[in-house]
């Protein structure tokens, strides 16, 4: 009996990350065209994540690192591309489609190679890596020449959060690995110290004006019900998707949670494309299915190394199953607690 409950509960967890993932983009996509205020929408998802964890934690459910000052100084610089990146992908998010997100967020792979190869003097990449790479680049020129909802706007928001969120990936891993915290720790901090920047940015953009200016005439649809409800769905699920993807990537195998998150990619296109018109011409999705098989195949060519080296050297193994953990936790830190970039 114990097998087939241990079946159930690893099936459950893939189907919950597959919803989760799948749902959160365009959940985030509708929380922010009924509310149209952003920095408010992101500082109440940073709340619920990092009370969430406190929470949790404080139940038993999880582990997570202390709030010291000390370390938040030294790990505020994490938090501010964090911030960035969460903000340039709202902002995205409010004035783009979710095709148009899920392309600019498949070219980070590209960007992350030349990054590592020019300044961290990374190899350069493999025929295969390089073919998948130009498959990516390829399928996103495509899609950007025939987007027949193209504005200098949305366009320049992609491009601000394709610069923020590759940082992240280059730089912000390296030094939060050397500051020892745990995964759950990274989410706190990260969560914590943007809802203390989240007034800040309120100002800079005045968004605090316009929310004062709607509450004060009225007019604003801040407490309207699906309002409310679409603001709720997007820190639920950025909550929960965090829940279900640290569990899902314990219960099966690597191969499997990467399976897993392709297949989450295409249901995101299915689900855009179905429920609304807010997508791409048959051109566009071409071509945004295009950039997912160059990301599909840029994964299966960075495995494929990781593999071999593992067989030739033992200790290798072991520190390709940590980099897969690091690798793990930063997809996570980036789109899952955070609730705010999308699941795929």
């Amino acid at each position: 009996m114990a097998v087939p409950k241990q079946h159930y509960a690893t099936s459950s967890l893939v189907i919950g990350y597959a919803l989760c993932s799948s749902l959160l983009a365009v959940i985030n996509k509708f929380a922010i065209t009924k509310f149209n205020y952003p920095g408010l929408l992101t500082a109440l998802q940073y709340l619920t994540s990092a009370l969430g964890v406190w929470v949790l934690g404080k139940l038993g459910f999880l582990s997570h690192d202390p709030f010291v000052w000390e370390t938040a100084k030294k790990f505020l610089p994490a938090a501010v591309v964090f911030y960035l990146a969460i903000f340039t992908n709202t902002n995205l998010l409010r004035h783009a489609n979710v095709d148009t997100f899920i392309v600019f967020r498949s070219l980070t792979p590209l960007l992350v190679a030349v990054a590592d190869t020019t300044f961290r003097k990374q190899p350069i990449p493999s025929k295969l890596t390089f073919l998948s790479l130009l498959i990516i680049l390829g399928g996103a020129v495509g899609y950007v020449a025939t987007d027949s909802g193209f504005t200098l706007t949305a366009y320049s928001w992609a491009f601000a959060y394709l610069i923020t969120i590759t940082t992240e990936m280059v730089y912000i891993k390296h030094m939060v690995t050397n500051l020892g915290l745990n995964t759950w720790g990274f989410v706190y901090y990260n969560n914590l110290l943007s809802l203390m920047m989240a007034p800040l940015f309120w100002v800079i953009t005045g968004e605090y004006s316009d929310l004062f200016a709607s509450i004060g005439s009225n007019r604003g649809n801040l407490f309207e019900m699906i309002a409310f409800t679409a603001v709720s769905l997007s820190c639920v699920f950025g909550l929960l998707i965090s829940f279900f993807g640290f569990a899902c990537r314990k219960a099966i195998s690597a191969t499997a949670f990467t399976v897993t998150g392709v297949v989450n990619k295409f249901l995101t296109v299915a689900i855009n494309v179905l429920i609304w018109d807010k997508h791409a011409s048959p051109f566009g999705l071409f071509c945004l299915l295009v950039t997912i098989a160059g990301g599909v195949l840029y994964q299966q060519s960075v495995t494929g190394v990781s593999s071999v080296s593992s067989q030739r050297d033992p200790a290798a193994s072991k520190l390709m199953d940590n980099k897969d953990v690091d690798e793990y936790s930063e997809e996570d830190q980036e789109k899952g607690i955070s609730g705010k970039i999308s699941g795929v």
